[in-house]
């Protein structure tokens, strides 16, 4: 019966696997498009300034994490490596985007030049989820994981 139900609830083979892939794929696209923002069209100088505006603590530091966590990060966990790791970082990233950005006190915005907390809030929740969750089958995770040894107990004398 529960196999049963659980073909009604996931009748895809690996479905959540695949989710796992298209979240951090996603996710990466859009993390890196951010951090190639910061390093190459603003620059890290521009984006410095930018934080200052906003009064985020330690405004060279925060913006070098910033756009090192979005362009490294967002590569990594396309390929799946180091997934909770980068998820952790991803994740405070976030959170200091959203408060310091004003987002959060702004609400949901839509149109274009509205900042809201929409985009900050996704991406959090999907960094959470990845972090939670891990980076699923189809990733190098997986793959460094399941090619470690496993460790035996050495049989007991007596």
């Amino acid at each position: 019966m529960t196999t049963l139900i659980y073909r009604f609830i996931s009748p895809f083979k690996n479905a959540d696997d695949i989710a796992f892939l298209i979240g951090r794929t996603l996710l990466g696209v859009v993390l890196m498009a951010h951090g190639f923002e910061k390093y190459f069209q603003w620059g890290l100088g521009d984006t410095t300034e930018r934080f200052v505006r906003y009064g985020v603590p330690m405004p060279s530091l925060s913006a070098f994490y910033a756009a090192t966590v979005e362009l490294l990060g967002g590569a990594l966990l396309i390929l799946g490596a180091a997934t909770t790791v980068i998820s952790a970082l991803v994740v405070v990233d976030m959170i200091g985007a959203s408060v310091f950005s004003r987002a959060v006190f702004n609400g949901i915005r839509l149109l274009p030049n509205q900042q809201g907390w929409e985009l900050n809030g996704t991406i959090l929740a999907i960094a959470a989820a990845l972090l939670v969750c891990g980076s699923g089958r189809y990733s190098i995770d997986h793959l460094l994981l399941s090619r470690r040894p496993v460790k035996t107990a050495a049989p007991r004398s007596g």
